[in-house]
């Protein structure tokens, strides 16, 4: 349990998308993200449940593809964020409403929850944590191997959630800030977008 708050409170792309879509489309929005992060997760199990470990030390090549397939992703999505609110910015005689339609590309209010479907697939973070952190509570020799993922892919999703939960009621919160210095919306998306393309970097790093 400790384990796993730790790791879900750890800053990553599916965190800070979900926090983003909250504070720029609302709650309603926010939540289909976070299900898409719930879903992509319990992919991410289930594969680790069927051998995913033996496969990535199997074929390490492959696992370095995956990367970078995953780097580009999240590139992509830092640079859109940052056109975004570079544009916001340059909005000051608009109000936010009139802001947010004519800076956002019209891809980014569509279908968050295949977004962050993507998203949580290709996060290296959730990947290296099921391959290498979560086997290690599982016995070879329990009665009930599949019993024992359940139970621990369990514990991680309900941590996870309320993790996500509590994202998405700060970045309504911080909607309303943002609807008063719309510039301030900018900034914040080009922050984030740096954070973004960060990540892609670190993920083309050599191991």
């Amino acid at each position: 349990m400790l384990g796993t708050v730790i790791i879900v409170l750890l800053p990553g792309p599916n965190s800070l998308y979900v926090a983003t879509v909250a504070a720029r489309q609302g709650p309603a929005r926010a939540w289909r993200a976070a299900l898409g992060i719930f879903t992509g997760d319990t992919v991410l199990i289930l594969a680790t449940a069927a051998g995913a470990a033996s496969l990535i030390h199997l074929f390490p090549l492959a696992f370095e593809g995956f990367k970078l397939v995953g780097a580009f992703y999240l590139g992509w999505i830092g640079f859109e964020l940052l056109r975004a609110g570079w544009q916001r910015r340059n909005h000051k005689g608009l109000s936010n409403a009139e802001a947010t339609e004519s800076t956002t590309p019209e891809r980014m209010h569509k279908k968050p929850y295949l977004r962050a479907l993507g998203l949580s697939l290709t996060n290296p973070k959730a990947i290296l944590f099921f391959l290498a952190f979560f086997t290690q509570f599982v016995s070879p020799t329990s009665e009930s191997i599949a019993l024992s993922y359940f139970v621990l892919g369990l514990v991680v999703q309900i941590v996870s959630l309320s993790y996500l939960w509590m994202l998405i009621v700060a970045g309504h919160k911080l909607a309303r800030q943002f609807q008063a210095h719309p510039q301030w919306a900018g900034v914040g998306l080009m922050v984030v977008g740096l954070f973004f393309i960060g990540f892609a970097l670190r993920l083309v790093q050599p191991s």
